[in-house]
């Protein structure tokens, strides 16, 4: 009896096993906005299966599974990551499920050193009655490279020329500044030079 119901026990906590696996649905899209980005870029490819495509990159390396559903051992964490995780961009995703397709939003920090990391918000509302599990992840190599293949630069907007426009506008300024001064250094001249003929006369 007692060794009928082990296995009966095994066999529904097996069931229960394939049931969360199977609720556990991945993204039908996602798209990236974030500085340096003129528009959102789509990740295309798919939400499931593996890194056979961006999307699908972005949801293995990126944490988009424990950070949704939860997953013991857990990877994520409660606290952010130590350090300059530099520019931060977010990550909107829109998943299928039996309610309907749910939105559910990320931000990943895809220059941090030494490796991306990526954030979701915790109880964010998705298939009507569950919630985001969120945490921080120190994310894989892979995840920027995904990005990069959406469309996101190679290098950081800062270190990649966009402070150009910058550059050249505080250079107007002082250019500008100094024409001002001229002109005032010349119309006190004048003034004086005028002064000085009706002194004469």
């Amino acid at each position: 009896m007692r060794k009928f119901l082990a296995l009966a026990t095994l066999a529904a906590l097996a069931t229960l096993t394939v049931t969360a696996a199977a609720a556990a649905k991945g993204p039908a899209t996602a798209s990236l906005t974030g500085p340096g980005l003129g528009r959102a870029l789509p990740v295309k490819g798919q939400g499931e299966g593996g890194a056979g495509t961006p999307l699908g990159s972005l949801v293995q390396f990126g944490g988009y599974f424990p950070q949704v559903f939860g997953q013991s051992p857990d990877p994520t964490t409660r606290t952010r990551p130590a350090g300059d995780l530099g520019p931060r961009y977010r990550i909107v995703y829109r998943v299928p499920g039996p309610s309907g397709a749910s939105t559910i939003v990320q931000d990943v920090y895809p220059y941090a050193k030494p490796s991306p990391v990526t954030h979701m918000r915790a109880g964010q509302l998705f298939w009507g009655g569950q919630r985001t599990y969120g945490g921080w992840l120190v994310a894989g190599a892979g995840l920027k490279t995904a990005l990069v293949e959406a469309g996101l630069p190679k290098l950081a907007p800062s270190s990649s020329g966009e402070s150009l426009p910058w550059t050249w506008t505080g250079a107007g300024a002082g250019v500008a500044a100094a024409l001002v001064l001229l002109v005032l250094a010349l119309r006190r001249r004048g003034i004086t030079r005028v002064r000085a003929v009706r002194g004469t006369a």
